[in-house]
């Protein structure tokens, strides 16, 4: 199964946890300090939530597709190499509360596209917990900053 990404930066999570399970009428599959994600059936899309900074606006902070496994996103890297486009791999990467194999491509204005499947779950032990000192800890949403439009190490 392959289902698109987006990811927003958000001034106040909570109250982006509750817009957005009244929206697509389910709760977040993932809660972290700093950090939530739906896994929406329908329509199928993972949407992942930052929290940034007091008072500022939310934004798109980078796009993705979800892919069921390492190979399809091997795959994924030699397809879009074929295609002329600069990818950048990162494998075994810790980010957004989990541990991720993906490769980062950017559009044509700059925006950053992973390929990307979750290996393995990080810091279960944060489940449901929201107290912002927590969000310091390694795999937190703060690795999802983006530098100039570049992608960091990120979810």
């Amino acid at each position: 199964m392959s289902r698109v990404q987006l990811a927003l930066r958000v001034a106040d999570l909570d109250a982006a946890v509750d817009f957005y399970s009244r929206l697509f009428d389910t709760e977040p599959a993932k809660r972290r300090p700093g950090y939530a994600n739906f896994a929406v059936a329908e329509p199928p899309l993972k949407l992942v939530l930052l929290e940034g900074e007091a008072g500022e606006t939310t934004r798109m902070d980078h796009l993705g597709v979800e892919v069921a496994s390492s190979d399809e996103v091997a795959a994924a890297t030699g397809r879009l190499a074929d295609a002329g486009l600069a990818t950048r791999v990162e494998n075994e990467t810790t980010c957004c509360y989990a541990v991720q194999d993906k490769v980062w491509v950017s559009g044509p204005g700059g925006e950053p596209w992973e390929v990307y499947t979750v290996t393995a779950d990080a810091r279960p032990d944060l489940e449901g917990q929201t107290a912002a000192e927590l969000s310091a800890v390694s795999g937190d949403g703060s690795c999802c900053r983006t530098d100039a439009g570049k992608a960091a190490a990120c979810c």
